[in-house]
């Protein structure tokens, strides 16, 4: 969860726009909606922003653990934007003194070497997942059967930003998030870096931005969850 005063979230806002990684226009969604803005986190392409954006993870993972009292015992990064991703949050944490396993995922089992589908430390305890967004959670649910055939228990998932719209599956609208599922539904931790509400505060606060703001706004009326 964000709130209204959260510094960390309104700077990785900034940060996202000066990168272009968040950028505003016309998109189309995977769900056929057309929306105002667009949050492509493979856009963080070199190692500067990979490093700095780590840290944000970092930061909103140590402060929601210190918040809630409860710890994860490992990472676990999705294939394939999560791999680059779990890594370098891993380096971050220990840099900042919590070091924590890691391991992620292959899209196909390795039949030669080592074998398997996993790389890494072996999966085990409170996992948490490392991921760039949360769509229709269908990769967390993937993740979370990896994780349980392990033998491990998927504890939570951190994401870089909610989008705060209803998911669709099925072609039916849910009355529900793809964050809202996941916590409601599968009964996991989700932490994010930054939510819809925190980029309308930040909008909203430019004074060269509120053509943006108005339009973000009228989407988030639209198609927005409570």
């Amino acid at each position: 969860m964000t709130t209204a005063s959260d510094t960390l979230a309104q700077d990785f806002v900034r940060f996202a726009i000066d990168c272009q990684v968040l950028r505003f226009g016309e998109f189309t969604t995977k769900a056929g909606r057309l929306s105002p803005y667009f949050f492509n986190a493979g856009l963080f392409d070199d190692g500067a922003k990979l490093q700095k954006l780590a840290a944000f993870y970092a930061q909103r993972i140590l402060q929601q653990e210190a918040a809630t009292g409860e710890r994860a015992d490992m990472l676990f990064g999705p294939a394939y934007k999560g791999i680059p991703l779990v890594a370098a949050v891993a380096i971050e944490l220990a840099r900042l003194g919590r070091n924590l396993p890691f391991a992620y995922n292959r899209k196909e089992a390795k039949d030669h070497g080592e074998g398997g589908s996993l790389v890494g430390a072996p999966l085990r305890g409170k996992v948490l997942i490392v991921d760039d967004v949360m769509s229709a959670g269908t990769a967390v649910r993937e993740s979370i059967a990896l994780i349980e055939n392990h033998g491990a228990t998927p504890w939570g998932v951190a994401v870089a930003l909610d989008r705060q719209e209803k998911a669709v599956e099925n072609g039916q609208i849910s009355p529900y998030s793809a964050v809202q599922f996941v916590r409601q539904k599968l009964g996991l931790q989700v932490w994010v870096v930054a939510t819809l509400a925190d980029l309308l505060q930040y909008l909203q606060t430019d004074a060269g931005l509120q053509l943006q703001a108005a339009q973000v706004a009228a989407y988030r009326q639209q198609y927005g969850v409570l």
